[in-house]
């Protein structure tokens, strides 16, 4: 298993804009997520769901602050009161005082995010879907290049029993020839012979 890791040196410490604050906000949580205390703490089913809303509204909270934002704007914007907003911020809370943490490391460049990447493995589930894939594929084309030859004999079939049957019209049509002109021959001695 290989090691990946996040480069956060492009991250801007002082957003401007939204698209910033929402860089900021985003690199906030993934470098909480990460830190030892955080994976601990996430542990516990029980805890998670709470923590994980915590984190999101702290590193929101702060991204915003950092922004120049007023608590009361952050506020409305995040969806919590002032008093809690305020809270994260001055990290009187827990996932506030991780965030600021987080924030400081990002800060100081210290924060080095390495995510563990099982990157061959995954490769071969890759390949192994793609072999599949092209296994069936192939049996796809062999099936459907064994309907056009059965196809192809059929249209030989029918081309023969039309050509057979193109040269039963012709045929037919000299023999009605015939036919009429030994009918009209028999009417003209029937005439002939009405005449004597």
């Amino acid at each position: 298993m290989s090691e990946l890791t996040i480069d956060l040196s492009d991250i801007p410490l002082t957003p401007f804009g939204a698209r910033d604050e929402q860089k900021l906000e985003a690199a906030l949580i993934v470098g909480t997520l990460y830190s030892p205390e955080v994976v601990e703490l996430l542990k516990d089913p029980v805890e998670r769901t709470t923590w994980l809303e915590s984190l999101a509204v702290a590193a929101a909270s702060y991204a915003k602050y950092k922004a120049g934002k007023p608590v009361s704007k952050i506020a409305e914007e995040v969806g919590r009161s002032e008093h809690t907003i305020r809270a994260h911020i001055q990290g009187k809370t827990k996932a506030g005082r991780l965030v600021i943490s987080t924030y400081e490391k990002l800060k100081s460049g210290t924060l080095r995010l390495v995510v563990p990447f099982s990157g061959e493995i995954q490769l071969t589930r890759v390949r192994e879907g793609f072999e599949k894939e092209k296994e069936a594929l192939v049996r796809k084309v062999t099936e459907l290049e064994n309907r056009v030859s059965e196809l192809q004999g059929e249209v030989e079939r029918l081309r023969k029993e039309l050509d057979a049957c193109r040269e039963s019209n012709d045929k037919l049509t000299r023999l009605i020839e015939l036919a009429r002109s030994r009918l009209q021959l028999l009417e003209e001695l029937k005439q002939a012979l009405s005449q004597l």
